[in-house]
């Protein structure tokens, strides 16, 4: 689950890529003995995983996707100073519109955008929020510590202190985020996200599933979010509140799912396509059968069929937005080693999207993890000059959210829901890494 740092990222200090921040932290110690590791100020840049490398990776994923769709668009050059305004020049869908807005002259991403904007998501209706009460099955130590009031402890130092993680901490990590993978591959199945079904029966099916794992569903009333899982849809960029909407084919779904186990968060996000299926494929999905797939992850096989040339163009785009943040994710991990710097992450991905001819999300971030469900270090999913070396023992979450229009996005007025403001669609993969002596280690790999 992202988080929102405009207010938290004034705390952030640039820190020297090359020099160690000073203390260390262990997990084993009482918080009154807690050494803290703390951010140094001197700017530094690092070469490891140069964005113009991704960007010529992305941009060829790009260009064999759209000719094997026969899509009439090229990705913008790259240019790391360029604006979005200035890369949207360069984009078919700027040229001289027609008054008609399926017109194939103002290209297939003006055409979604239109799509998108004729029937934008809209609030429906919601049952009450489901609580979780204290019982022989699920004793205090169950519960995270805002699971009743929704109030979040104070706690200024996990704001700026970044945790270096002894290997007792790394495995209860590790737990929870095997098991916050089991219940995304679970609720992203295909016999799961069907036509017809809505996002309120797949939080229903996600927080029996995450109870039935003596896991607690992190989202559930977390500053009051009523639901146990983020369900986004189309242009709602995160934080999306399962309702009683039917999901309709062709529509683009993010599923942030978070649990709380052991005392420790861990969390993943992924995004599917509804309907997007080869006729008659039977994935025989159930909650055991979905721990089984070591797969990163897997796309069934597409559907070929459509009915009418604007169902194959929404599902195609559909496609390429998904690749393209999928593709994101991975850049930003394989940017994680010890000596890297945590802005090669966001210039990854930010390469990335720009080969795409798609925008990254500034708002909303990804960010430490551990008995807090957010914390430092807070990752940018875009180019930036939050300068830190990361260092054997980080634990954080990579979770970028693309854009196939502006990322210029709102939140509606029940404090949660976040859409794009032009009405793109967005996708967002997610998953929790540990800075290794020799890398990365992704703790929500299956």
């Amino acid at each position: 689950m992202s988080t929102m740092t405009a207010a938290i990222a004034r705390k952030f200090v640039t820190v020297s890529c090359k020099r160690r921040i000073q203390l260390l932290l262990s997990q084993q110690l009482p918080s009154s003995s807690y050494q803290l590791r703390r951010k140094s100020s001197i700017p530094s840049s690092s070469s490891l995983n140069p964005a113009d490398e991704v960007y010529e990776r992305a941009s060829h994923a790009a260009s064999t996707f759209d000719t094997q769709y026969d899509l009439d668009a090229s990705p913008p050059i790259y240019n790391n100073n360029h604006s979005f305004e200035s890369l949207l020049k360069k984009l078919p869908f700027t040229t001289t519109p027609s008054t008609d807005s399926n017109s194939s002259q103002i290209g297939w991403r003006k055409r979604q955008l239109n799509r998108t904007n004729a029937h934008p998501i809209q609030p429906h209706s919601k049952s009450p929020r489901t609580s979780i009460h204290p019982s022989s099955q699920h004793p205090p130590s169950f519960f995270p510590p805002y699971a009743h009031n929704g109030s979040i402890p104070q706690n200024s130092s996990s704001l700026d202190t970044v945790l270096l993680h002894d290997e007792t901490s790394i495995e209860r990590m590790r737990h929870a985020a095997q098991i916050a993978r089991r219940l995304l591959n679970y609720i992203c199945s295909p016999s799961i996200v069907t036509v017809g079904t809505t996002t309120e029966q797949i939080n229903k099916l996600l927080h029996n599933a995450a109870l039935k794992q003596n896991a607690y569903p992190s989202p559930l009333n977390y500053m009051g979010f009523p639901k146990s899982v983020c369900s986004s849809i189309n242009e709602v960029v995160c934080h999306g509140i399962p309702d009683e909407r039917p999901l309709e084919l062709g529509d683009v779904v993010s599923f942030d799912v978070s649990c709380y186990v052991g005392g420790v968060h861990g969390d993943n996000c992924a995004t599917v396509i509804v309907g997007d299926l080869e006729e008659g494929y039977d994935d025989g999905n159930n909650e055991s059968t979905s721990s089984n797939d070591t797969r990163d992850w897997f796309i069934p096989p597409y559907k070929t069929n459509f009915a009418s040339e604007e169902e194959q163009e929404r599902i195609i785009t559909a496609r390429r937005l998904v690749q393209a943040a999928l593709e994101a994710r991975d850049e930003g991990v394989a940017a994680c080693k010890p000596g890297a710097c945590l802005t090669d992450i966001g210039a990854a991905i930010h390469a990335v999207s720009d080969a795409y001819g798609y925008d990254t999300v500034r708002h909303y971030r990804g960010h430490g993890i551990f008995e807090e469900f957010h914390r430092a270090p807070f990752v940018k999913h875009f180019r930036n000059n939050d300068r830190m070396e990361l260092l054997p023992g980080m634990i954080f979450t990579i979770e970028p959210m693309i854009t196939e229009g502006s990322a210029d996005c709102f939140e509606w007025n029940d404090n949660w829901t976040v859409v794009t403001r032009d009405g793109g669609r967005c996708a967002q993969f997610e998953h929790t890494v540990l800075v290794t002596e020799d890398g990365v280690e992704i703790l929500t790999l299956p």
